[in-house]
């Protein structure tokens, strides 16, 4: 049986439900860290060909395929949960997640199964798609109803501080291996190893979201829509559905460049040795961590639009500069500062980005509106970053170029927030 609603608690009970509730986030961005990873192994094992390029660029539309189904996700199991439940609906996708989790880590390889292996994995993507479609809304929804009053972006910049210890923990599992594995060994079996990983975690997971409370804010609500209502609902605030998406596109698409395609980047585009790339990710991940609450913290102190005017203003000016002082003189160095640079703007932007989300859309679509604009975010533009990254590079010979595509999302973000700023004006709730 469920605990009863969560209401105001200590501090220690508060920090006790974020973790658990941030558990599930923590498996679904340690899962896509991974896989972004090891993409070069994956091809080959999946992928096999004469051309390099094109495996690796076929294992990222496999991984950017998995974030076409979030739209779906978001709104059904979106639906589900502002219907049934923040606890029902992330009992749920932690259920999803731990099936695609398990589908990659025992799945044989092209050379077993032939054509077989590539469409088994396409569909894990697929069921771990649907599944993240839902999972960070469901987190952000939740902390941001258990949130005492003022410190809300605080309480929902844990929404993504769960995924920046899965980064970081991902990056020590990699460091490990690749000091003790050789690089035939790694190919061979050893990029298995940390998606076994993640298989071990996910009872221990279960036992800590099977605990959870249900909020306060959902038990008091009188009517939960039905799904029809709810994708009704959704049509007639569309607008604000679309502006969400512009908001989220900045932080998807520069999370997964600075973390699941940052390997590869160093490995594959400036030479670096994997180790390099690898502790490169943990420092992002950590600076990340530091980031993400203090960013939370300013918007409830000075407000989220001056926060994310300014975030999105000096990723736009700085990305590509940035991208091409590293490219000019590849080093671990090098790759690190910009990297911790483009982190910073990341953090500080997405402590107030979540929340903010949280508080524009309606209540009655809570998680299934917040869940859409995020997923749609990442459908069309973050999950797809490292095949994007990757094409850019192919085409123009330019390993700056993938700044463009930073700079490009942090333009939408800033018009998002301007937008949304003169419609609240137009409102008069400035």
């Amino acid at each position: 049986m469920p605990a009863g609603p969560v209401t105001q608690e200590s501090p220690l009970a508060l920090s006790r439900s974020v973790a658990q509730v941030a558990s599930g986030n923590f498996l679904e961005m340690y899962d896509f860290t991974v896989f972004g990873y090891y993409a070069t192994a994956i091809a080959a094992t999946y992928f096999p060909g004469r051309d390099a390029f094109a495996g690796l660029m076929l294992t990222f539309a496999t991984f950017g395929a998995g974030f076409l189904m979030r739209p779906i996700g978001a709104v059904v199991l979106g639906a589900y949960t502002d219907r049934h439940g923040r606890r029902s609906g992330l009992l749920l996708t932690l259920t999803l997640m731990a099936v695609g989790t398990l589908s990659i880590a025992v799945l044989p390889g092209y050379a077993v199964l032939g054509v077989a292996a590539p469409l088994l994995v396409l569909c894990g993507r697929l069921i771990q798609g649907v599944s993240a479609g839902v999972e960070l809304g469901g987190v952000a929804v939740y902390l941001s109803e258990i949130a005492p009053p003022g410190l809300r972006g605080f309480f929902v910049s844990w929404q993504s501080g769960s995924q920046q210890l899965a980064v970081v923990f991902a990056a020590l599992v990699g460091a490990l291996l690749t000091t003790h594995l050789s690089k035939a060994h790694m190919a061979a079996y050893g990029w298995r190893i940390p998606f076994l990983i993640g298989c071990a975690i996910i009872p221990f997971l279960f036992v800590l979201r099977g605990s959870l409370k249900e909020t306060a804010a959902f038990t008091a609500r009188v009517q939960h829509l039905t799904l029809a209502q709810s994708i009704a609902s959704l049509r007639a605030h569309s607008g604000i559905v679309a502006l969400g998406t512009m908001l989220v596109t900045m932080t998807t698409v520069s999370f997964y460049f600075i973390t699941a395609y940052t390997p590869t980047f160093g490995t594959a585009v400036l030479h670096l040795s994997m180790l390099d790339s690898l502790v490169v990710t943990l420092c992002v991940g950590l600076s990340n961590l530091l980031w993400l609450p203090l960013g939370g913290i300013l918007s409830d102190r000075i407000g989220r639009t001056p926060v994310l005017v300014a975030t999105t203003l000096l990723a736009a000016i700085s990305a590509y500069p940035v991208l091409a002082w590293m490219v000019a003189a590849p080093s671990f160095g090098t790759l690190l500062a910009a990297e911790l640079w483009l982190s910073l703007l990341y953090g500080i932007y997405n402590g107030a980005m979540v929340a903010y989300l949280t508080e524009i859309v309606p209540e009655s679509v809570r998680t299934s509106g917040f869940s859409l604009a995020y997923s749609l975010a990442t459908a069309i533009f973050g999950g797809f970053t490292p095949a994007v990254a990757t094409y850019l590079i192919h085409v123009t010979g330019n390993r700056a170029a993938p700044g463009v595509w930073l700079s490009s999302a942090a333009i939408l973000g800033l018009a998002a927030t301007l937008l949304l700023r003169a419609r609240k004006r137009e409102r008069g709730r400035v």
